[in-house]
Order: C-alpha cells, then structure tokens, then sequence
C-alpha cells in the first residue's frame, strides 16, 4: 500500500465545510473555487486540510510551488533574511538581493544579450510591466494577442486575454488596440486543417488577413503569447511554430513577449517553455513558482528595450528582499536536485501512461504537454470533438475525493502540474486513482 494518499473522513469534512460557509459570508465571490479543499499544512507534494485529510498535490498551488510545499532550504532562505529586514521599497532604495536574483535570472533566461529586469508582485503586473516597457520603447500601441489566452486580471491583463467571457464580461472598455488571432490548437485546429498538412497556415493568417489587410504592422508592438496556453487548456503548439512566428516578427520590426507566468521555472523540463521551440523572446515574464509562492514577478528584456526613464513606472512591493530571497534558493534548489531533468523524466512516464489511456477511453480526446505540465481534454464522442465539460469535472471532483488535489483548464481539460520534485511511487499512486476515475466516469458516460 502507498503511504498517501490518506483520508481520514470524505472531504469535506465538518472543519472545511465550516470554513467554507465562513468565506462565503466574507470573501469576494469573484474568486474561482474548484471544490471546497480547505488546506491546513503541506510538505513537498503532499497537502493537509483542516480535517487530517492529506492528498497528493497535482495543483502545485496552480503551478507556483514547483519546488515542493515549504521546501527547507527555501524556509531557512527566508527565515534568514527575515532576521535582516523584510521591506524598504526596492522602487526608491537598494537591495542587494534584487541584483543578486537579477544576475541568475539573466543566466538562466534564454538569449546570450544583454539584459535588464523590473520586479513586480504577481504575473498579472509582469504583463502591465511589459506592455508598458513596449509602448515606451516602441512608441507603437497596437498588440496581437491570441485567442484562448490568459494574462492576468488587471485591465491590461485583461484586455490581452480570451479565455472566458466571465472573465471581460462588463469590463469594457478596456485597453485599445488588442487585436486577437487563432492560437495554434492543433486538436481543434480554428481553420480545420491538420498538422502537418497544413503547413501553418496559422501563421500565413497572421501576415495575409490580418497585418496586411487591416492592422497596420508599423503601428505595432509585438506579439504577446504564452508559449504553451495555460488557462485556455495546456495547449502545445507544433514543433516550428515560434520559430515561424519569429520570423513574421522580424519581418516586420515587432517583439515577441513571452508569457511565462505559468510555464517557466522549470516546469516543462526546461527553466522556460520557449526553450522547446528554439525561440528567444524580447521580453520574458515570470511569476507563480518564481519564489516558491511569495509574492514576486520577473519581467527580462533586452537591455535596449528598458529605455525608460526614472519614475515611468515601479511597484512598491516588487522585488521583496523575503520573495527575492526565496527565489534565489528555488534557482539552487532547481539546478542542485537536478529537478529539470526529474520534470523531463516523470512527465514522460505519465504522458505515455496517458496515451494509453486516451486508446482506452472513449472520453479522452487528447493527451498533450511538455515536462510536468500536461493536459488532458476530455470529450463526449471522439468523433465530434463535442468538449467533455462535465466529465472533466466529474473526473477533477472524484479524483479530490479520492485523495488527488487536481483541477481543470479551459473547457474540459483536466492539468497534471505537480511539484518537480514528485517521484515516481506518488506518481503510480496518483495514476492509479486517475486511472480509475476516467474508468468509471467513461463507463457512466457511454450507459
């Protein structure tokens, strides 16, 4: 028998649902809650709620916690600097800690030029950050985004993102001059091509219908993506896509911004997603697993890009001695562990485990990912393609029960993202349940 998971009562247990009608009388409804998991403590890749249950984290607290829940060195890091000072405003002032976490981030970021870093608090305000530093370099106030992704939910964010009605509905108007073009979701292909076959014909889009026939593309910035879409459903372009969108973009003078909010800091087996594709962004942003879960972004450019003068834009908070210090540890952490080639080797094993899975299941429409951060789409008939929503969340909420703390992306894809430091007995164990789960849900579905 594995050691975890354990469950001492059925979630949720009389604490969590006493908690829950608590926030529900307190905390803004404009939170996404999944199921009512209320955590009480976590250790590497196992999380305990309120009631003893503890289950196998497949979120990562939704893939910030690379390295694990509290890992030690991690701990001791900020403890540390917690014995030194914990704020002093980075914007006005000097911190040591900023230019030591700036100078590993340069070596780990693709591209050998030379860099510059502002820091910010959430993934969110890297994505102002870089659309800000574009305007001001540029002096160009035009962005193609694409449709299915997600930025963030401040207004800029915002207006970059299409991932959910809910999540611009009565917001408008929001920042002009976002026009958004199909991602390549080769599963749902939006020009119902195939790949190979079709030769990217999503790219040949960009150029032909839209940058020449009404988006003029010297009035604009560049292009803001996420190298594999997050909220949108894990989805994983092919092979040269970014190579060929680089090429577009240097037809016409625009910067690639890589949003790497979810994907980087090692979660697809390499420090960053774009790695896969052989691309180097202009403009990188990093957040979520940047600091072990304190509050911290990162967005690198290149050195010419941040111009900018004194006062044109900083954050108080940003580059927070406590979370700079944290982050410097998870760099250690990552490249001491060897955890980029651990992410490489289990999201392997369970992707294979998955395509077998997809063979068996009738609901299963589609496996992708890259490292630890894999997807899975689930559907009502193969054939159709008709999005399984239901099921996916029939799986996510079964799975929870049983002891796998996961959850969904998009319309119905269920997202594998544990820590980098899970090992293959958790991951047995998890599939296992998984595996189970996407049995008998099929079987309910097909009666």
């Amino acid at each position: 028998m594995p050691d975890y998971p354990k469950l001492i009562v059925r979630p949720p247990g009389p604490n969590a649902r006493e908690l829950v009608k608590r926030d529900s009388a307190t905390i803004s409804p404009s939170y996404t809650r999944y199921y009512p998991l209320v955590i009480d403590s976590g250790r590497d890749c196992i999380v305990k709620d309120v009631d003893g249950n503890e289950y196998i984290d497949f979120n990562s607290g939704l893939a910030c916690l690379n390295v694990g829940h509290k890992h030690p060195k991690v701990v001791k890091a900020i403890k540390g600097q917690c014995d030194k000072f914990l704020h002093y405003s980075n914007t006005d002032f000097y911190y040591q800690q900023t230019v030591d976490l700036a100078e590993k981030l340069f070596e780990i970021t693709p591209g050998t030029f030379q860099k510059r870093i502002h820091f910010g608090n959430s993934g969110a305000e890297a994505v102002e950050t870089a659309i800000k530093l574009s305007k001001w370099h540029t002096r160009k106030h035009q962005f193609i985004a694409f449709i299915g992704a997600f930025h963030g939910r401040t207004c800029g964010a915002t207006s970059l993102t299409a991932s959910k009605p809910t999540q611009k509905r009565h917001y408008f108007p929001l920042l002009p001059g976002i026009t958004h073009v199909p991602y390549p979701y080769c599963y749902r292909c939006p020009f119902s091509l195939s790949y190979p076959e079709c030769d990217y014909r999503c790219v040949d889009f960009i150029d032909e219908q839209v940058l020449q026939k009404y988006v003029p593309p010297e009035e604009v910035a560049g292009f803001v993506f996420e190298p594999i879409q997050g909220e949108g459903g894990y989805v994983v372009p092919p092979p040269e896509y970014f190579q060929r969108l680089k090429k577009l973009a240097d037809k016409y003078g625009l910067l690639l911004i890589a949003d790497e909010v979810q994907s980087g800091m090692g979660r697809t087996g390499r420090w960053f997603a774009i790695e896969h594709w052989k691309t180097e962004p202009d403009i990188i942003c990093a957040a979520k697993a940047l600091a072990s879960g304190l509050p911290l972004s990162a967005t690198v450019a290149r050195a010419r890009l941040m111009d900018w003068e004194a006062g044109s834009h900083a954050s108080t908070f940003g580059g927070n001695p406590l979370a700079c210090a944290a982050a410097l540890t998870v760099i250690d952490v990552i490249k001491e562990d060897k955890l980029l080639e651990n992410a490489e080797k289990q999201g392997n094993y369970i992707m294979k485990w998955l395509q077998d899975v997809k063979e068996e299941r009738e609901i299963v429409g589609d496996v992708r990912g890259k490292g630890l951060m894999i997807g899975v789409e689930f559907v009502e008939d193969k054939a159709t393609k008709k999005a399984g929503a239901d099921q996916a969340r029939e799986v996510m909420i079964r799975c929870w029960r049983r002891g796998v703390a996961i959850v969904t992306c998009g319309v119905s894809t269920l997202r594998l993202v544990p820590p980098l430091t899970i090992t293959r007995e958790l991951v047995d164990s998890s599939l296992e349940i998984i595996g189970d789960v996407i049995k008998e849900v099929n079987e309910e579905s097909s009666s």
